[in-house]
Parts: C-alpha cells; structure tokens; sequence
C-alpha cells in the first residue's frame, strides 16, 4: 500500500515478499553498529521481521517503518516510517538506507515526508533518538528542525542514546 510519494521516492507498507532487501539491510555494517543485530541469518527470518515488526505494527497503530523506493525503477532503497516504541512516550522516527544509496539526500527527503505524514495522522510532537556516535544521523535530524532534547535508554538496553524532538506547530 502506497503511504505517499516525494520528488524522487515511493513510500509504500513493507510486503513479505520485500525478505531479500530486509536480509540485505539489516545485515549492513551500518545498522548492526548503529541500530543493532536483529539475528536476521535468513530469508525467512527477514519474512519473520517483517510480519512481527513493521506489518504488526501496521495492524496495531496503523503506521511503522515504510519501505523507501525510487520512484523511476522502484528499487528499493531505505526504511522510512514512524515506530511506536516501549520507552518513548512519543511516536518517533527512524529511517536506514543501503549504504550505496546514502549521501544522496533519500533519508532527508523521506523523513521530511514521513513527519508531513505524521501531522496528518493528528500526531503532534516526533521524537527520534540516534546513538551518540552516528554524526550524520544527528544532523540528519536537526536539518529536518529536531531540537536535541537530552538523553534516553530505553528498556532492555543500557545504552545512552540521544534524544531528539520536534512538534508539528514548528
């Protein structure tokens, strides 16, 4: 299901059949250092992230991390979406790209979608947290308007990350 369109970019819900480029992310150097290792060793353990992640999540809040493409050839590129998270009062975002397709401005063009979205679901304030060594995400998120708000760990986890907000008045 389409969720919306950018200048360059189809957002749209994450399907089983997505397994392949889920295997492929999650394994990346960059989301095992900076978001962590989901144990993703297989096709149908990326199907499995699928199903009891983004698609749960679809059923539950009706929103969770979206499939990014390119509009031309609708090859996949990123996540993208909105995570209702345990340990965060807020709805936050987060967002990865394979690390062929960073540095070409989908994350920022896609998040900035992704936050009109979230306004139009009736949704306030966004939270996004990163962990303190990823510069380029903190940037990221104060190049959308995000206010560095502190530090947070969230259940389960040990680790300080920072903490970021913006509302929808800004």
């Amino acid at each position: 299901m389409l969720v919306f369109e950018t200048e360059r970019l189809k957002v749209r819900w994450l399907e089983v059949s997505d397994q392949e480029f889920i295997f492929k992310l999650l394994n990346e150097p960059g989301w095992l250092k900076y978001i962590g290792d989901k144990g993703i060793r297989s096709l149908e353990d990326a199907m499995n992230y699928i199903l009891i992640g983004p698609r749960k999540m679809y059923e539950r809040v009706g929103f969770g991390l979206f499939m990014v493409e390119l509009k031309e050839s609708q090859l996949p590129v990123g996540l993208c979406g909105l995570i209702k998270r345990d340990g965060l009062e807020d709805v936050d975002i987060g967002y990865a790209f394979l690390e062929e397709y960073q540095s070409n401005g989908y994350a920022f063009e896609s998040a900035k979608g992704t936050l009109e979205y979230a306004y139009n679901l009736g949704l306030d304030r966004i939270v996004a947290i990163t962990t303190k060594d990823n510069a380029s995400s903190s940037k990221l998120l104060e190049k959308l308007g995000m206010d560095f708000e502190g530090y947070v760990t969230l259940p389960q986890s040990n680790e300080e990350l920072k903490l970021y907000a913006i509302n929808a008045a800004k």
